[in-house]
């Protein structure tokens, strides 16, 4: 079995006006390829932490983090920027599209940094819009796009560079529940299709749609339980019947 991450005894620890504060005291979890994992915890948890350490914005105190067979905990700033790019797929919130760019340009944003601006990348951009339903909207702005429409983008994008997985951090969170129904269900296709999702949220419903919840506390590692595929079934078809509930 091939590890898309490995957590190993991670560490975090900083000074905020002169205390100590130790955000991570000691996580471990493995994430093989094609998992699907929800990563929960309230406020000070740890969880923004992690993400940061997962996603190659921050370095660890102590530990080892390895994404595929790399140990990031131990690389430079440069290093890290390369592996961030190349082998990372990130979603937000808060969608983070560059708006005088057309679709097919923000998907190929991650190319364009790496120098790859041939007739065969932009054509991979152009599948992968078509992948997520937008094969029409190809010469539309982010302006011109509805929410559901720009994060579909924003997928799109997290996918151009064949990540070791996708980072989704609150994807739905500026999302109606409609469009949040449709955007997991994304995920769920993506997954289905092999894609390891790592996603991050506060919220029990969506969280039920991964394979896994791990659940953070005070830095720690408080449970690491499986979903079963009768819940996540279950958790789907709760979303598609609230969302055709008339108001």
């Amino acid at each position: 079995m091939r590890l898309a991450c490995s957590v190993i005894d991670l560490k975090k620890e900083y000074v905020l006006k002169g205390e100590t504060v130790r955000a991570l005291r000691g996580v471990s979890f493995d994430v093989p390829e094609g998992d699907y994992v929800a990563i929960m915890g309230p406020s000070g948890s740890g969880k923004s932490t992690l993400l940061n350490m997962l996603g190659c914005l921050d370095k660890p105190t102590a530990g080892g983090l390895f994404l595929g067979d790399d140990n990031v905990a131990k690389m430079t700033d440069d290093q890290l920027a390369n592996i961030r790019s190349r082998r990372i797929g990130f979603v937000f919130q808060s969608y983070n599209l560059i708006q005088q760019l057309t679709v097919v340009e923000n998907i190929q944003v991650p190319l364009y940094y790496q120098g790859k601006l041939g007739t065969r990348e932009r054509q991979r951009c152009i599948d992968l819009a078509s992948l997520v339903g937008l094969g029409d909207r190809l010469s539309h702005r982010p302006t011109q796009l509805s929410g559901g429409q720009q994060q579909r983008v924003a997928i799109a994008r997290s996918m151009v560079n064949d990540p070791y997985f996708i980072l989704a951090d609150e994807p739905t969170g500026n999302l109606d529940s409609r469009t949040t129904a449709e955007i997991l269900t994304m995920f769920d296709k993506l997954n289905e299709e092999g894609r390891t999702i790592i996603l991050v949220t506060h919220e029990d419903d969506v969280a039920k749609r991964a394979k896994r919840i791990v659940r953070l506390r005070d830095g720690l590692l408080q449970s690491d339980v499986m979903n079963s595929e009768v819940e996540r079934k279950q958790a789907a078809e709760a979303a598609l019947v609230e969302v055709s509930t008339p108001a």
